[in-house]
């Protein structure tokens, strides 16, 4: 009876695990690519991020429009010094370059005014991804909104000027390079207000610095003697985001590759004043 009982004992009970087995543990290891998607949640998640790059488009296009309809060959007015179809398409530039840069300071200072930075350098150790994954979100939504609001202006405004002596099409030399210039400067003005943001951790001090230097920098340096501003405008920011996209460049100003490396500089630099303060720097 004894046996009976212990071989069917035997038969029934469930076969012990191996001893070496190990019990199944969740991967919670901070990696870029996490980093980088919990960044790009948080940027698609805020309202102001779709508001702002709306503005973009609209500024855009309706600044090409405006240029297109006031233009009359000989007679003063908003358009009466531009040179071709592309000038009166980009002619909203200046004014895009400030609503992405605004956007960019508010992607990363915007954490610092609300204290949520704790919580994201408490996820993220290291600091260092979480700034590069910024920089990299917010640069290729600015850079793929930007190029296709250039784009939509452009076209917009082919039936205003079309029978003008500005008249461009897309497949005349120049035109789609000077487009795709003008979406990449958007894109690294975009770029260089997520640094100045991450340098000074204030929205308003952002915004101010970057304005001075698209905007009071240029000012400053046509008090200074001619010598001096011609060697110093051309690589100022603003005016190396300019020559990326002009069709016809100007004597004096870089060309579109000079104008490349030269605002690619500016963000570089900023973006490494940003890197080391938030390396070596508190909250």
């Amino acid at each position: 009876m004894n046996t009976l009982v212990t071989e069917t004992e035997t038969e029934t009970a469930p076969a012990s695990a191996p001893a070496s087995a190990k019990p199944e543990t969740a991967d919670h290891r901070v990696t870029g690519t996490r980093v980088l998607r919990s960044e790009w949640a948080k940027l698609r998640s805020l309202r102001s991020t779709w508001i702002t790059l709306g503005l973009t488009l609209v500024i855009l296009i309706s600044f090409a429009l405006i240029f297109a309809f006031s233009y009359a060959p000989g007679e003063q007015g908003p358009a009466s010094d531009i040179s071709d179809g592309v000038a009166v398409a980009l002619g909203g530039v200046g004014f895009a370059q400030l609503t992405l840069g605004v956007l960019g300071v508010l992607v990363m200072a915007g954490e610092y005014s609300t204290g949520m930075i704790r919580s994201t350098l408490s996820a993220v150790p290291a600091r260092l991804p979480v700034l590069w994954s910024k920089i990299a979100g917010f640069g290729a939504l600015a850079l793929v909104v930007s190029t296709v609001a250039v784009f939509a202006a452009f076209l917009s405004v082919q039936g205003v000027i079309g029978d003008t002596d500005l008249a461009v099409g897309l497949t005349d030399a120049g035109v789609v390079r000077s487009l795709l210039g003008a979406g990449f400067s958007l894109a690294l003005v975009g770029v260089l207000g997520v640094a100045t943001g991450a340098v000074l951790r204030s929205v308003a001090g952002g915004i101010g610095l970057l304005v001075g230097l698209l905007m009071l920098l240029p000012f400053f340096c046509d008090l200074l003697p001619s010598a001096v501003n011609d060697a110093v405008s051309p690589y100022l920011p603003s005016n190396a985001a300019g020559s990326m996209f002009t069709l016809h460049p100007a004597s004096d100003a870089l060309s579109p590759g000079t104008g490349l490396v030269a605002l690619a500089g500016w963000v570089a630099v900023s973006a490494a004043g940003a890197a080391w303060r938030l390396k070596r720097s508190d909250v």
